[in-house]
């Protein structure tokens, strides 16, 4: 399954594989605007589109290729740092209201 378009609150995002595939989807958002007299929210003749290669999505990276390789890399290296973070929270309570005692040694080289 491929993703055509993602709907914001305020805002759409088209995706094409291309450049003839987005400028239909881009004279159909334009007609379909028109004809519901939402005109000021959407400039093609005379403006660039922005080209974006990656966006976050609800919480999700999408990528030019729509893909989910950025998404996954992020996902892994949050679940790592929160590993990390309980590794060392539990290694700090397990620890906690012990007295450390260190003992010095005298050392003598020679």
């Amino acid at each position: 399954m491929q993703l055509d378009d993602l709907d914001f609150a305020d805002d759409l995002a088209l995706l094409s594989q291309t450049q003839q595939q987005m400028q239909e989807k881009t004279t159909s958002v334009a007609a379909a605007s028109v004809a519901v007299a939402c005109t000021n929210a959407i400039t093609i003749d005379g403006e660039d589109l922005e080209d974006v290669k990656t966006f976050t999505y609800l919480s999700s990276i999408i990528d030019e290729q729509n893909g989910s390789d950025a998404d996954v890399k992020v996902r892994i290296g949050k679940a790592r740092a929160t590993e990390e973070h309980l590794q060392l929270k539990a290694t700090v309570n397990q620890y906690q209201g012990q007295d450390f005692q260190y003992k010095c040694q005298d050392s003598s080289t020679v």
